[in-house]
C-alpha cells in the first residue's frame, strides 16, 4: 500500500503536465506508475533510482544503483531504461504506464515517440534528439515503448521526483535492491470509478493519445 503522508506515483502524474499529449491527465489512469531519475558526478560517483508503483499505491519496486555516466543527460535516459525493464519483468504486456521524469526533453521525446507509434504519418516540429552517449539507452526506452498497450509520460519537479534520493545516495540506499521481487496485478480499469477511461459516463475524445493542438 501506499506510504502514508506522501504523494502516490498515480496523484503526481495526475498533477503534472504530459508534454506534446493534450488531456486532462486525471482521466488516463494507468496500471502502473514509474518514477526515474539519474544523477551524475565528475567524480563518477552517480547513480540511478527507480520507483515503481501500482494505480492503488501499492509499491512494485525500488532500485538504487550506482552509476558513472557521462554527464546529467546521460544518466537520465540511463534511469528510464533500467526503469522500464524492470517493470517489464513485472508487468503484463497490456499494461497501461504512466512515467514521470523530471527532464523536459526526456519527457518530450518519450511522447513524441508515443504519438509517432500511434500514428506513422505524423511529423512532429522537430526531430527526436537524444544526447550523445545515450542512443542504445534510448533505442531500449523505444522497444519498451512499443512493449506496452499504452505509455506516457509526465513531466514533474525534481524536488517531488521519488526515485531522486534513490539516484542521490544509491549506497545509502542499496538495501532496496534487497528486496524480494513483486509482480503486482492491478484491478481493472474499468469501470471501477469515475473518470476511469473506459468509463461511459464520460465522453471520450478528449482521452485519446493525441498531439497538442497549441
Amino acid at each position: 500500500m501506499a506510504v502514508h503522508g506522501r504523494q502516490s506515483l498515480r496523484d503526481l502524474f495526475d498533477e503534472s503536465p504530459t508534454p506534446h499529449i493534450a488531456h486532462p491527465p486525471r482521466t488516463h489512469h494507468r496500471h502502473f506508475y514509474v518514477a526515474t531519475d539519474g544523477s551524475y558526478r565528475p567524480t563518477g560517483d552517480g547513480g540511478l533510482g527507480v520507483v515503481i508503483e501500482a494505480r492503488d499505491g501499492t509499491r512494485v519496486a525500488r532500485v538504487a544503483v550506482p552509476d558513472a555516466a557521462p554527464n546529467n543527460n546521460v544518466s537520465e535516459y540511463r534511469a528510464l531504461h533500467l526503469g522500464l525493464d524492470v517493470l517489464a519483468a513485472r508487468a503484463p504486456p497490456n499494461a497501461r504506464v504512466g512515467v514521470l521524469v523530471d527532464h523536459d526533453d526526456l519527457a518530450g521525446n518519450v511522447n513524441t515517440q508515443v504519438l509517432a507509434a500511434a500514428d506513422p504519418d505524423w511529423h512532429p516540429r522537430r526531430a527526436t534528439s537524444v544526447p550523445a552517449g545515450s542512443e542504445n539507452h534510448w533505442r531500449g526506452i523505444q522497444a519498451r515503448i512499443a512493449g506496452f498497450a499504452e505509455l506516457r509520460a509526465a513531466r514533474i519537479d525534481g524536488r517531488e521526483n521519488p526515485a531522486h534520493p534513490l539516484a542521490n545516495a544509491p549506497t545509502e540506499y542499496a538495501h532496496v535492491n534487497r528486496r524480494k521481487p513483486r509482480c503486482v496485478l492491478p484491478e481493472p480499469l474499468s469501470p471501477t470509478e469515475p473518470g476511469d477511461v473506459d468509463d461511459p459516463q464520460f465522453p471520450p475524445p478528449s482521452r485519446f493519445e493525441r498531439r497538442a493542438s497549441d
